[in-house]
């Protein structure tokens, strides 16, 4: 079976077009029909249906989708295997991981490792932590260094690295910041903006809700913090954002007896190979792991 068949046919499952796959790819949109078709008469099945301008996959299709991952996978593994017995550290690492880490943990940690390691070269691509988790399972990614799930799937290892305390927070003119003696009751009767519902973040603050019998008032949700921080500094809604954002623009809400955290840290598929360059990274985030 052709890889570079059954990579276009991955490409084409993922992005849901021809051209996207192309694009993906750095090829022609005939060369991916090319590729296909040379797959199908190889299988001697149909394995998209192409109606208009929809690609979907066939019966056929959703099956070959996941042993497609395996064998590129096993493809992958075999060669940082055989990379690995060199002891050289070089050649590329996929890192995937959340635009908040990327921005305010990971840049001493990869000046430090682009120092060490000039051999290797960096593929870091900024998604959300869940998405990760996608892309460590389908072997898109060799590492990820995102908010951990309280419960991670039993096909991945996850490995805390910072212990990422988390604050309520108001506009500085909020009734919410100059009130010493608020509770989570108080809290819920005015608007929020909230992390997506589909973070992680989102989940950790909803459980401390409901522990109390609370439904918090949420007017309005994003996944990407500085735009809560902006939402929370001009006074719309408070907020739950990492203690390492606070600054001038936000204040923190006052809360007897409420400690709110989430763990930080990376994970791996518990069935790949890794290669030098991601071992020596792992080793660099062991190093700085602890309590900010």
């Amino acid at each position: 079976m052709d890889l570079a068949n059954l990579s276009a046919f991955i490409a084409i499952a993922e992005t849901g077009s021809f051209s996207g796959a192309a694009e993906r790819l750095f090829l022609t949109q005939p060369a991916i029909s090319k590729r296909i078709a040379g797959l199908e008469q190889q299988l001697d099945v149909r394995l998209f249906d192409r109606l208009g301008r929809e690609v979907t996959l066939t019966e056929a299709g959703r099956a070959l989708l996941p042993r497609a991952y395996q064998i590129l996978n096993v493809l992958d593994d075999t060669r940082r295997a055989l990379t690995n017995l060199t002891g050289a550290v070089s050649g590329r690492l996929t890192l995937a991981t959340s635009h908040h880490i990327g921005l305010h943990r990971l840049p001493p940690l990869l000046r430090v490792f682009t120092r060490q390691y000039p051999a290797v070269a960096l593929d870091i691509q900024f998604m959300d932590s869940e998405q990760a988790y996608d892309e460590i399972l389908h072997g898109r990614a060799e590492i990820a260094v995102i908010t951990l799930a309280p419960e991670p799937h039993h096909l991945v290892k996850a490995v805390p690295v910072w212990d990422d305390a988390l604050d309520f927070v108001a506009a500085p003119e909020h009734p919410l910041a100059n009130n010493q003696s608020v509770s989570l009751a108080d809290i819920a009767r005015h608007p929020a903006v909230f992390p997506g519902g589909n973070t992680f973040t989102h989940h950790i603050v909803q459980r401390l809700f409901e522990s109390q019998g609370l439904t918090p008032n949420i007017a309005m949700s994003t996944n990407y913090l500085e735009t809560i921080k902006m939402m929370v500094s001009i006074g719309l809604a408070w907020s739950v954002l990492p203690r390492t954002m606070l600054d001038e623009q936000v204040a923190p809400i006052a809360l007897p007896g409420i400690q709110l955290s989430r763990q930080l840290g990376y994970i791996l598929h518990t069935e790949r190979t890794l290669s030098n360059a991601a071992r020596a990274f792992m080793a660099l985030l062991d190093s700085h792991s602890g309590p900010t």
